[in-house]
């Protein structure tokens, strides 16, 4: 009997010893959940500030990367030089796209050298040579000179202005009819006037050679000794539109029956307010116009159905995308630039490099075989290798620049199958650069009938120009 209270007093024992265990492991466990809670809780805050750190490093990366990235100039983006800093000016002087040839600096082998030749009949001959000895001192103006070597001198006269009296005369028939062979003359206007070269040149001076009109009547005081007021200068100017107009028409005729066209835009001030010169422009012609924006309407409106047969050589903007052109051809020189920038971006990369590598290519070629079509197949079949390369793990810009390439991808190699279509669009940078020196030097315009004789003015001087004429001849004929 007493065993077995000895086994139910230790079973107990045992089972209070259980109890006891269970209750201190469940106290544990509480212990433990409650730090769980307190772990994940503070995990989560740490979770959230991390999120918040993330956010803003990359906030603060992409404020850095203005000035981590080299800066943007004239060689490799679309910023024009008036716009770059002075340091990106100089490295641009002493920097070029074009890759260094194997041959010499200067005139090459067989370049034939030109020189200036004398004049058989000059207007003057001035005969040099010793009145006295310079030894002795003797006389020698009864010596018969031997004559060694001649040269010409050329120079200008002094310039004075002509001033040619003009008398009309009326004549009175038998029959009683009063007959003037002249222009009736305007009440109030002044008795004299100035002639066709003093217009022509003021014309040419502030359009092809853009000198403000200050200047240009100092100009005229100083070295013509004719003194004219800025009012008159501006008058000349603009009656010259008015007899601009048929030339304007006939050159906008030409260039609507033309089958390739170059095409640009940019900013014109005119009397404080944003307007947009455009450009279309061929070998032989150029036509500049003001427009009051930059979009497709502008062109649709000035050329109508002639925009259907031609072939649009354009930089990327998207205006000349929306207007229904028979085709189109980008400017690679654009791109050259742009893939030059991403070159200063990622020193290591290849891909950018490829890309140049492929357009210049392609443009060599063109020069090599001037007149021949060349299928563009294999060309695109080379760029899209390039197009197919994931970018993933280079700077967004480089990606954005491979998707820029793939929406123009079919307008990039049209210049290969037609030789007419050039390769670039320099030709209508050249032709609207020429307003960009005349803001720079003037500022804006002040009236939009100047800003309209500058535009039509300019666009004959530089047709007369491309057809090798003088621009300041054409503006005489205007006269």
């Amino acid at each position: 009997m007493s065993d077995k209270i000895a086994i139910f007093v230790s079973v107990k024992q045992q089972v209070n010893d259980i109890n006891s265990t269970l209750a201190g492991l469940l106290s544990e466990l509480k212990e433990l959940r409650g730090t769980i809670d307190s772990l994940y809780a503070e995990n989560r805050s740490l979770n959230r500030n991390i999120d918040k750190l993330l956010k803003e490093n990359r906030e603060l990366r992409k404020r850095l990367e203005k000035y981590e990235q080299p800066p943007k100039d004239s060689g490799n983006s679309s910023t024009p030089p008036s716009k770059e800093p002075i340091k990106a000016e100089v490295d641009r002087r002493t920097k070029s796209l074009r890759k260094k040839s194997e041959r010499p600096v200067g005139g090459q082998s067989g370049h034939e050298g030109t020189t200036r030749k004398m004049v058989e009949t000059p207007d003057e001959i001035q005969e040099v040579s010793s009145h006295y000895c310079m030894e002795c001192g003797r006389d020698l103006s009864e010596v018969e000179g031997v004559l060694e070597y001649v040269t010409q001198q050329v120079d200008l006269p002094q310039i004075r202005p002509i001033y040619r009296e003009r008398r009309f005369y009326k004549k009175v028939c038998s029959c009683g009819c009063c007959n003037r062979d002249y222009a009736p003359r305007r009440r109030g206007g002044n008795a004299i006037v100035f002639g066709k070269n003093i217009r022509a040149i003021a014309t040419y001076l502030s359009v092809v050679q853009c000198m403000p009109y200050e200047r240009l009547q100092s100009l005229f005081e100083t070295m013509f000794n004719v003194r004219i007021s800025q009012g008159t200068l501006a008058n000349i100017v603009r009656e010259m539109l008015e007899k601009s107009r048929p030339a304007i028409a006939l050159i906008e005729r030409m260039i609507k029956e033309s089958s390739v066209v170059g095409f640009d835009e940019s900013g014109c001030y005119t009397n404080g307010k944003l307007n947009w010169s455009w450009i279309a422009q061929t070998t032989y012609l150029t036509l500049v116009f003001r427009g009051a924006g930059r979009g497709a309407k502008v062109l649709e409106e000035r050329f109508g159905d002639s925009l259907k047969n031609m072939v649009a050589v354009t930089d990327r903007h998207s205006a000349y995308f929306a207007i229904d052109f028979l085709n189109n051809q980008i400017c690679l020189a654009h791109l050259l630039r742009n893939l030059e920038y991403l070159n200063d971006i990622d020193k290591e990369q290849t891909w950018a490099k490829d890309v140049q590598t492929l357009l210049r290519e392609a443009i060599h070629l063109r020069n090599q075989k001037t007149y021949e079509v060349i299928p563009k197949d294999s060309w695109l079949t080379r760029l899209d290798e390039l197009l197919k390369k994931n970018l993933d793990n280079m700077r967004n810009e480089f990606n954005e620049m491979k998707r820029g390439i793939i929406r123009c991808r079919d307008y990039i190699f049209n210049f290969l199958e037609n030789p007419e279509i050039p390769s670039d669009n320099n030709g209508s940078e050249r032709g609207i650069r020429k307003l960009k020196v005349k803001q720079k030097i003037s500022g804006c315009f002040r009236s939009d009938t100047g800003a309209d004789a500058f535009h039509a003015l300019h666009s004959i001087a530089d047709t007369a120009w491309k057809n090798g004429q003088s621009p300041l001849k054409a503006i005489l004929a205007l006269v």
